[in-house]
């Protein structure tokens, strides 16, 4: 497949490192010599200087006979602008694009995007995106890390364990006899910075972190099992009013559950423009680094406290005040991946990567074979597949324990019609099944492989 991706910052050069190493024909284009330099010294991928939305920029970067072009530089109008030169002037089949701005993602608005107005085929809302994670990181506060899996009914679940937690030392194969009934698959274990599939022999220790892929009703049992409580969040402190603090605290608004909010945020602008939208949600203006205002947000009484300004180091400094004035519970959105093992030691929580989350969806739309979900973990170093069985799959028929998998790729769940289903070595995988896949990085494109219709099928 030939890709043409606009802009080579953070989200540009993750994909762009996804689709070469998986043999993709990929070109990268920015106007920043120095990012576009980087791309290719770093990876498989061939760069051109320049404006994304010049044609004759385009042009040289292959578009008249590009598959996909995916828009994402750090301006809403140089992608909308880029996805309408290629598709009027090359007439590229497939466009996506980055957009931030709320104004152009209103749902009235939805119409803009039709073939014969601005021919985008997917919008990404990087501020929807860490909005929803931001969510599910307040719905699962024990967790470190969370994403949502057939239509919510399967969760996996990012888990710190210490030195109480009821299953060290046991091996995972004693785990399945011991709670034979519990829908939950450990398929993957972080060890002194590395990531692996465990097999059934593997035991868990002190300091681990592990990924577990669980029906959505065994959940609390699940975390209860590796010695975490779920505690009901009712009160919540935002820090940062920008587009996901809002999003996070109108999305609070709207749930039948009453959770008080109160937001700190530091533009005095941006924090009356806040308080205009939001209607029970209490807005203060000021700095959330300050311990006064922490203290008049009640950020003692808080069950959790959420850092969502654009700045990595205020987040984490803040969650870490916050923490220190007494709230038991960390949320910080950390864009720079370098900062992530900060977290243990700083007492953080829990973290946000808008980055991951971005990638994870751009990857959802690229994806071979029925994908219908996708999950970027770490900084790219592995993911987790949902994706529909069709007939002409490799897998198709076939039992888990006969399938030729590579030693990093797990199953963690199977939908069979309306059934979750706890994958065994014995069950066997049939046409219409919806299956939950670990991979690490390197595995992903024979994932994609076994997964993937054949032409014929088209």
């Amino acid at each position: 497949m030939k890709v043409i991706i606009c802009g080579a910052g953070q989200v540009g050069w993750q994909i762009a490192r996804h689709l070469s190493s998986e043999k993709n024909d990929v070109t990268v284009v920015d106007n920043n010599p120095e990012l576009v330099a980087r791309a290719t010294e770093t990876l498989d991928v061939q760069g051109i200087t320049g404006f994304a939305s010049y044609p004759d920029v385009l042009d040289r970067a292959g578009a008249r006979d590009a598959d996909m072009i995916i828009a994402a530089t750090h301006s809403d109008e140089v992608n909308m602008v880029t996805c309408q030169v290629a598709h009027s002037a090359f007439s590229v089949p497939r466009k996506i694009a980055r957009l931030r701005s709320q104004s152009y993602l209103t749902a009235i608005y939805s119409d803009l995007y039709r073939r014969d107005h601005m021919p985008i085929d997917v919008v990404i809302s990087p501020e929807k995106e860490v909005a929803e994670a931001a969510l599910q990181r307040l719905a699962d506060p024990a967790a470190f890390d969370t994403e949502n899996f057939l239509s919510g009914q399967a969760q996996l679940l990012g888990i710190q364990l210490e030195e109480d937690c009821p299953v060290l030392n046991t091996p995972l194969r004693q785990l399945t006899e011991l709670f034979s009934t519990l829908r939950a698959v450990v398929v993957a274990v972080r060890r002194e910075g590395n990531i692996f599939a465990p097999d059934p022999n593997d035991q868990l220790f002190d300091g681990d972190q592990v990924y577990v892929c669980a029906h959505r009703e065994d959940v609390p049992r699940t975390m209860e099992i590796f010695g975490k409580t779920q505690s009901k969040q009712e009160r919540v402190v935002i820090i940062g009013g920008g587009n996901v603090g809002l999003a996070v605290a109108q999305a609070l608004e709207t749930r039948t559950e009453r959770i008080r909010a109160k937001m700190i945020e530091k533009n005095r602008t941006i924090a009356e423009r806040a308080a205009n939208l939001l209607e029970r949600t209490i807005v203060l203006h000021g700095d959330g680094l300050s311990a006064d205002l922490l203290n008049e947000a009640g950020i003692k009484r808080a069950d959790a406290v959420l850092c969502v300004t654009d700045d990595d180091k205020t987040n984490l400094l803040a969650a870490v005040r916050a923490k220190a004035e007494g709230c038991p519970m960390a949320i910080a959105l950390v864009n720079d991946p370098t900062l992530v093992p900060l977290m243990e030691p700083l007492n953080v929580d829990a973290y946000i990567n808008p980055r991951a989350t971005t990638v994870s969806s751009i990857l959802r739309h690229i994806r071979h074979g029925r994908v219908r979900q996708i999950y970027s973990i770490g900084d790219a170093e592995a993911e987790v597949i949902e994706a529909q069985v069709l007939s002409t799959s490799p897998i198709s028929g076939q039992r888990i324990r006969d399938m030729n998998f590579p030693e990093g790729v797990l199953v963690g769940a199977i939908q069979k019609g309306q059934k979750i289903v706890r994958p065994e070595g014995g069950t066997r995988i049939e046409e219409g099944d919806i299956i939950v896949i670990f991979a690490l990085a390197a595995d992903v494109p024979e994932v994609e492989r076994l997964l993937q219709v054949s032409v014929d099928f088209f």
